[in-house]
């Protein structure tokens, strides 16, 4: 690996930096942020930012509207952009649309492309990917998937309930996952279709309050009843949709951990700050051992959690699946966020636990990233599978 970066590629970076500090972190205080995410008018204010300084979609190829950015180039852009919470929605690179955008881009004919993909590049509408179903259905084992999708006629029929789909309020496009039979398009399994929102039959029948607030449209409750969708709807082939959803997985689990890891810098820059600045007992609390040592761990959590993801990028520019170095860098990166956030909690006192600063929001933005996009134990146990098949194939 080659870990110098081209000059471009710094320059897109400290742009984007400046970009965020100056331009979008004093949104954070914005009243139209709610505990379900910015609103549509909010959003839509933050995109046009965005798109006036030209760094719109940065992880959309360049004919549909994006920067056409390697997962190295995202790697870099969506740390500077994930500095603010917002940063990534005024960018256009937030979740679940950045993933669905790559999706797309790997999988939806030419038509379908002109009809979602251009729209969602240039930050026109969102969209949500329906997989996730509340028990006994689908989580992390998506092989349970209940939702169905019958033929009837030329047409597919779909029944289910999805839940923690994020950004479903609001929302103009759902890419659905369902399991179907066998018929003469495609063999028995799971298949993605692409819904209007609008489309009768597909309701958003509440939206949880959670943990996090910064995820644009909450995370809502779906009842799919009678969705009646043409063929034309299905994204790919017919059964083939576990396969795509590994299309877009592995690469959507390292770009949430390149955004956190912004968010992680963030809240050990302001930790850092306060350290220095902040005396007690006759000295700043930097000087003192307990502290210093919270900042060298977190130092070091930041650098090990860059270096992960680098190479996982690495290998999914050099054409490699990446799925155990995905699954590794999701576990090692949600971890450590984790842990730099909570220290600069603690360094920060009681001025931690309140909104005063970022870092108690932060505190409450990371800790769902150990569950979502699969749980750590569920990597571990992915990861460990592997090191048993291959054990001394040395």
């Amino acid at each position: 690996m080659d870990f110098s970066l081209p000059d471009e590629l710094v320059e897109l970076k400290e742009r984007t930096e400046r970009f965020v500090r100056e331009r979008i972190i004093p949104y954070e205080k914005d009243a139209r942020l709610t505990p379900h995410g910015p609103t549509e008018e909010l959003r839509q204010e933050l995109v046009s930012l965005g798109r006036a300084a030209g760094f719109l979609s940065p992880h959309v190829g360049r004919e549909w509207g994006g920067l056409g950015l390697d997962h190295r180039g995202k790697a870099v852009v969506f740390e500077a952009a994930g500095y603010s919470p917002l940063g990534p929605v005024a960018l256009n690179c937030f979740a679940p649309d950045e993933g669905n955008m790559h999706l797309l881009e790997q999988v939806a004919s030419q038509e379908q492309k002109e009809g979602w993909l251009r729209p969602l590049a240039a930050g026109d509408l969102r969209s949500c990917f329906m997989m996730t179903e509340p028990a006994p259905g689908a989580g992390a084992d998506p092989s349970m998937l209940q939702t169905t999708a019958r033929r009837d006629g030329g047409d597919f029929v779909i029944d289910g309930v999805k839940w923690l789909i994020t950004g479903a309020q609001g929302a103009g496009l759902a890419i659905i996952m369902a399991k179907n039979d066998s018929d003469a398009a495609g063999p028995a399994g799971a298949t993605m279709f692409l819904a209007p929102m609008e489309t009768p039959g597909l309701r958003v029948e509440r939206v949880l309050d959670t943990l996090d607030q910064f995820m644009t449209g909450g995370h809502g409750v779906i009842r799919l009843e009678g969705l009646r969708l043409p063929e034309s709807a299905v994204l790919g082939r017919v059964g083939e949709g576990f396969r795509y959803a590994q299309v877009r997985l592995a690469p959507a689990r390292l770009t949430h951990c390149m955004r956190w890891l912004g968010a992680a810098r963030r809240a050990h820059d302001i930790a850092a700050d306060y350290a220095r600045r902040r005396t007690a007992f006759g000295k700043p609390l930097g000087e003192h051992e307990g502290v210093g040592f919270m900042l060298a761990d977190n130092e070091m959590d930041i650098h090990t959690s860059r270096l992960v993801i680098w190479h996982t990028a690495w290998v999914l520019d050099q054409g490699g699946r990446g799925g155990h170095e995905s699954s590794m860098a999701k576990v090692l990166c949600s971890e450590a966020i984790w842990r730099v956030v909570d220290r600069s909690m603690q360094i920060l006192g009681g001025l931690g636990v309140t909104d005063d600063t970022i870092v108690a929001r932060l505190f409450r933005e990371v800790r769902p990233f150990r569950i979502y996009d699969g749980p750590s134990e569920v990597h571990r146990w992915s990861i460990a599978r592997r090191v048993l098949r291959t054990a001394g194939a040395g």
